[in-house]
């Protein structure tokens, strides 16, 4: 008998709204998450301790666990601390290294997570991943999806508006990315999750093609749905190959070669993204994610990070090392440094540096 549908792991509820966290008790009491309100709060020491104060009254059965950073170190002590309670869920309320730390926190400890994000860097907040730092570097942990997602826009736009760039990047870098899969399924035979790909692909186009910026509430949640649905998209694929190709494969070598230097996420993988879909030949749509790029106050170049022509060449040159047997154009055309150079130049040249 043919296989005629398939679940999707989601979360239950995802409430994308202004004031979205005015009620969150009521919330996770209605969706019978949590009906006496035994949470497990993860937040950080600065905009986590005054979201406490003001949610904190409302919530007066919950415990709060301020969590010391982003490293696997850190959710681990999380984890180590919340095991002894006896919770319904667990909340990470804050950015991505909360959020990635509570993830795994509540994976290791048996309990559902309720992600509840105060900006909007990137699509970490409803993947089925958990990115933290090690003594590697930095480790990508496989955890359940969160049970629900929540994303109060006031909160949102109380955010350094960084924040909100760093999202647009890494959700347009999805458009790359998927054309990388379909690559990789065209040259090696790879198997590509069509729907995962339409997700993913249409969340990026969504973020693209919007007029709006980021001072409006329209362009906000079209951006907020988007990163929510590339990393329900990851889980339908079981992997992160809707979201991640070239661009992310950039963005993990400059973390990896220039720790400390190394800018935002997002503002990597938009750059990643766009050098990615010019080496690709598709020059109408690089140009187009350039002009979207600097709209938004984004990067298109190294220079506008910190970096130098020779330093981004390395970049490229490492980054198919930064994800084994992953196939994307820097695989595909396997360019040699000289070739990245005079590649780099033309792309430079092509967008009026």
């Amino acid at each position: 008998m043919p296989v005629l549908t398939r679940l999707i792991p989601s979360p239950v509820v995802v409430d994308i709204s202004r004031g979205a966290l005015d009620d969150l008790a009521g919330l996770l009491a209605d969706q019978r998450i949590s009906s006496n309100g035994r949470l497990a709060f993860a937040i950080s020491g600065g905009s986590g301790a005054a979201l406490r104060e003001r949610f904190a009254p409302a919530l007066p059965s919950a415990d709060w666990y301020e969590v010391g950073g982003g490293t696997i170190d850190d959710a681990i002590k999380l984890a180590d601390s919340m095991k002894s309670g006896r919770y319904d869920a667990v909340v990470g309320l804050g950015g991505g290294k909360i959020i990635d730390c509570a993830k795994f926190a509540a994976a290791r400890i048996g309990l559902p997570l309720v992600a509840v994000a105060t900006n909007l860097s990137h699509d970490g907040l409803c993947s089925p991943v958990a990115t933290l730092d090690n003594d590697a570097g930095r480790g990508s942990y496989g955890v359940p999806n969160p049970i629900a997602v929540v994303i109060d826009l006031d909160v949102i736009r109380e955010a350094p508006a960084r924040f909100v760039r760093s999202g647009i990047g890494d959700a347009i870098s999805n458009i790359s990315a998927v054309r990388d899969w379909e690559l990789a399924h065209t040259v090696r035979g790879e198997d590509i999750d069509g729907l995962a790909a339409a997700m993913a692909r249409q969340a990026g186009e969504a973020v693209l093609r919007h007029p709006g910026g980021v001072g409006d509430d329209a362009f906000l949640q079209v951006l907020a749905e988007g990163l929510v649905m590339t990393g329900i998209s990851m889980s339908v694929a079981g992997d992160s190959r809707p979201a991640s190709g070239a661009c992310h494969e950039i963005n993990h070598a400059f973390d990896l070669l220039y720790p400390k230097r190394a800018a935002s996420h997002g503002e990597q993988c938009g750059l990643g993204a766009a050098f990615a879909t010019f080496l690709r030949g598709d020059r109408e749509m690089a140009m187009l994610m350039v002009e979207v790029l600097k709209r938004h106050g984004l990067p298109v170049l190294p220079h506008q990070i910190g970096f130098d022509e020779d330093e981004f060449v390395k970049v490229t040159e490492y980054a198919p090392e930064t994800r084994p047997g992953r196939y994307t154009i820097l695989e595909h055309l396997d360019l040699s440094a000289d070739q990245i150079r005079d590649a780099y130049r033309e792309y430079a040249e092509a967008i009026g540096s």
